[in-house]
């Protein structure tokens, strides 16, 4: 015992740096906020990188949010937790550690910089895919994100001790929270819709350094007028009736995150999946964050009972989300707004900031005033500030990361958004339960927790559902009133589907996350088999075939008719899509699931392609719209590298390019970028009454030649007749109506190509292109001015003159 007391005698009086010196300087700790404020943009801009890079690493998915949601909160949560209890870091001046840890931070921004992009170099030596190799690269890819995310979590709890754990201390803790999570609204619209848009990864993450060194520098310049080291408070806090404050933040945390995946599903449906929607809900959701923390910093310093407080403020969240359920179940998708009127993106983006504020802002100001609440809640004067801000920051942020893990990978594909919105209300219910729980059993808390009861299952049984034509239509959904019947609507994992019937036609259309994704309309269907046909008819004897999306199954399934058709590899990342829609177009797709050569692989077709040792005869992408976040990584330059090496000698590959919702310099980057690996490529047109629809890009290594004898002998083979009905049955009655459809070569369209920007893995420039056109609808323009440069193709078709005039006056025709 003796002994114990000298060890507690000696810690007592080693050298500690003194709160009380500087707790009551305005001019020091508004300083300490200008730099947290710094430090939050390149938090954020490092986020949104790094979001990018395991895209690219793991695959376009729930995954891979999952993965960074989880690292970067639970690598946040460890630094709270375990620097600050280290003895060299309490004897330190807390200036000083906070420069340090920001320039550690500089240092693993770089560091994931270089090393994550090798994880899938590596695994694409190795071979691998499927759901264990995706479980192996997100652990290697969490790994490499621990180093960083460890020294940003431990920021907080090091400023902390710049103040005391007074009413005031307490808030300006509060207040430097909300400038950190304002500067995080900077850096996300920052690298969301400059740097990235106009840059690449690593301009944005040499920004996001350069101000890491910067903050660390001002820290160290400002350290030369900070007090001489003394006294630090004691670590003996006293915490018996705190673990309701922590179980209150930590559920809170669980629903914030939590709602945060499920809004930003709902609102892209309804604004547009494209990078900028991603980077404006998160923008509001952070501004909602950081007011909410300023205000809840000066409650906290003004109220006499901030337990209380906080507890109101869960009891209203529970009200805020219901509210949010409500506008985007039964409000917002009924607006009349039509945006493909609007004159530019511009006003589009106008309108949708103001649904996403509507929506998201009431929520968000709550959780962020949460935060504050639970530290005035949780203190106790005399404590270490930095214990203090650790343990409320780690609870707040292990419930995050349940909330973000549980509600991306469990709740949302198992129950769906109207579910899992109720369990944002139950969780938010719970921690206001446990607040007035807490207190004296009294007629007042009696009366509030019956209030909690009451309005959280009155609010759970009011949240609405996701309309089925919100999941078909999206932002276009109140122009469809009346006008189709929803068949199926389905919730999965990455993506939203729905199957849908023209009243009007009885054709049915399948849709991905609020557009239309195939149907078996004659414009979609004559697409769908050319993406088939033309690859397989080039290519002599097509034994081994990769189709990269599944869609409504029409592309891989005209492939079934071909002979020598040995191996038919499907790849698609969303298990809802084959094993639902499929059967609503079986006649269309040749029941393609049901035949023995067929086998569907579930990952991201970029790294399934990157890791598989299999080659191909052909390989056809008919991938989502470039504009959707995520869609742009297999139109990159190296993804088309990836394909070509797996090309059998005398393989064909075939890209589709949409012309509708889309700008010329979208399609301009995405013909450049293909032609760039594949310079023999040739371009075909769906053309619809004289007008492109959309375009066929087709690739080989070597000059593509076409045998018009061995095709005319191959269709007299009878087992081609399967073929010919193929292409009989979307218009194609010939070899020469199919081959009419050229629209032109790589050589053709160089001039027109001159601006063109190349998408590249490091810039992903498309899909920031691509977005600009989201509402546009110029199919018709742009194909006119690929058009114009076409010219006969003599050295393309091995053929005699006379069939050479046949295909010259029916290309005229389709012209």
């Amino acid at each position: 015992m003796a002994q114990l007391q000298r060890q507690t005698t000696q810690r007592s009086a080693s050298p500690r740096y003194d709160a009380s010196l500087v707790a009551e300087s305005p001019t020091a700790l508004a300083s300490l906020l200008g730099l947290f404020v710094l430090s939050g943009v390149a938090a954020l801009i490092y986020e949104i990188v790094w979001f990018q890079l395991l895209e690219l690493v793991i695959g376009s998915s729930a995954i891979s949010l999952g993965v960074l949601l989880a690292t970067y909160m639970g690598g946040m949560c460890l630094g709270s937790l375990l620097l600050p209890r280290f003895e060299w870091v309490r004897t330190m001046n807390p200036l000083r550690f906070y420069a340090y840890l920001e320039l550690g931070i500089a240092a693993g921004g770089l560091f994931v910089l270089g090393v994550v992009p090798l994880v899938s170099g590596v695994y694409a030596a190795i071979g691998g895919h499927g759901p264990v190799a995706i479980f192996v690269r997100a652990v290697i890819c969490a790994i490499c994100l621990l180093p960083p995310t460890v020294l940003m979590g431990a920021t907080l709890p090091a400023a902390s001790r710049y103040v005391q754990t007074t009413p005031n201390g307490v808030a300006w803790i509060g207040f430097l929270y909300g400038g950190n999570t304002v500067g995080a609204v900077f850096g996300s619209v920052l690298a969301g819709f400059y740097l990235l848009r106009v840059y690449d990864l690593t301009i944005a993450t040499l920004v996001a350094v350069a101000l890491d060194i910067l903050v660390a520098g001002v820290a160290l310049k400002l350290l030369k007028r900070a007090p001489a080291a003394a006294a630090v408070p004691s670590d003996a806090a006293h915490r018996r009736g705190a673990w309701p404050v922590y179980l209150a933040i930590a559920l809170s945390g669980a629903a914030a995150l939590g709602a945060e995946v499920v809004w930003t599903r709902l609102l892209s449906l309804m604004l547009g999946a494209t990078t900028y929607t991603f980077s404006m809900i998160l923008g509001v959701f952070l501004t909602g964050l950081g007011i909410g923390s300023a205000a809840g910093a000066a409650i906290g310093r003004s109220v006499a009972r901030p337990r209380v407080a906080l507890a109101w403020c869960q009891l209203l969240q529970m009200a805020a989300v219901a509210f949010a359920a409500l506008m985007i179940g039964k409000a917002l998708p009924y607006w009349p707004i039509n945006p493909s009127l609007a004159p530019s993106p511009w006003y589009t983006f106008q309108l949708d900031l103001t649904r996403c504020a509507w929506t998201v802002l009431p929520a968000a100001l709550l959780w962020g005033a949460s935060f504050p609440l639970a530290l005035a809640s949780a203190a106790e004067r005399g404590e270490d500030p930095a214990r203090l801000v650790s343990g409320v920051y780690a609870a707040n942020t292990v419930g995050g990361i349940i909330g973000a893990l549980g509600f991306s990978l469990v709740l949302v594909p198992l129950v769906g958004t109207q579910d899992a919105q109720r369990w944002i209300i139950a969780l938010a219910g719970a921690a206001a339960l446990a607040m007035f729980a807490a207190r004296r059993p009294t007629r007042g808390t009696i009366a509030a927790l019956a209030s909690t009861v009451a309005v959280s299952g009155l609010t759970m049984v009011a949240t609405p559902g996701v309309p089925g034509l919100l999941v078909a239509y999206g932002r276009y959904t109140v122009t469809w009133l009346g006008q189709v019947d929803v068949e199926y609507v389905g919730e999965g994992m990455n993506s939203s589907v729905a199957v849908t019937t023209l009243t009007s036609s009885g054709a049915t259309q399948f849709h991905v996350s609020g557009k239309v994704e195939a149907s078996n309309l004659p414009q979609d269907m004559r697409l769908q088999r050319m993406l088939a046909h033309l690859p397989a008819l080039v290519q002599p004897r097509p034994a081994s075939v990769l189709v990269v999306g599944f869609g409504a199954g029409v592309t891989a399934g005209s492939f079934v008719p071909y002979p020598d058709l040995q191996r038919l590899t499907i790849c698609e990342i969303e298990p809802l899509i084959p094993q639902v829609v499929a059967r609503y177009f079986v006649r269309e797709n040749n029941d393609v699931l049901n035949d023995p050569r067929t086998h569907v692989v579930y990952d991201d077709a970029r790294s399934f392609i990157l890791t598989t040792h299999d080659k191909f005869d052909v390989i056809t992408s008919d991938p989502i719209h470039p504009w959707v976040k995520g869609a742009a990584s297999l139109y990159t330059k190296e993804y088309f590298e990836a394909v070509k090496a797996h090309l059998n000698s005398g393989g064909v590959v075939t890209q589709w390019v949409p012309l509708y919702e889309s700008t010329p310099e979208a399609v301009k980057s995405e013909i450049a970028t293909f032609l760039d690996v594949f310079p023999n490529g040739t371009i075909w047109a769906n053309n619809i009454n004289g007008g492109g629809y959309d375009l066929v890009l087709l690739g080989q290594v070597q000059p593509t030649r076409i045998d018009i004898g061995a095709l005319a002998s191959r269709f007299g083979d009878p087992r081609y007749a399967a073929v010919a009905r193929s292409l009989g049955d979307v218009g194609f009655d010939s070899p020469i109506s199919l081959f009419s459809t050229y629209a032109g070569t790589g050589a053709d369209v160089q001039p027109w190509l001159t601006d063109a920007a190349i998408n590249r893995d490091r810039n992903l420039r498309l899909q920031y292109l691509a977005a600009a056109g989201l509402n546009s609808y110029r199919a018709e323009a742009i194909y006119n001015q690929i058009a114009a440069y076409r010219r006969f193709p003599d050295s393309l078709f091995v053929a005699d003159e006379a069939w050479k005039a046949r295909l010259r006056a029916a290309m005229a025709g389709a012209r």
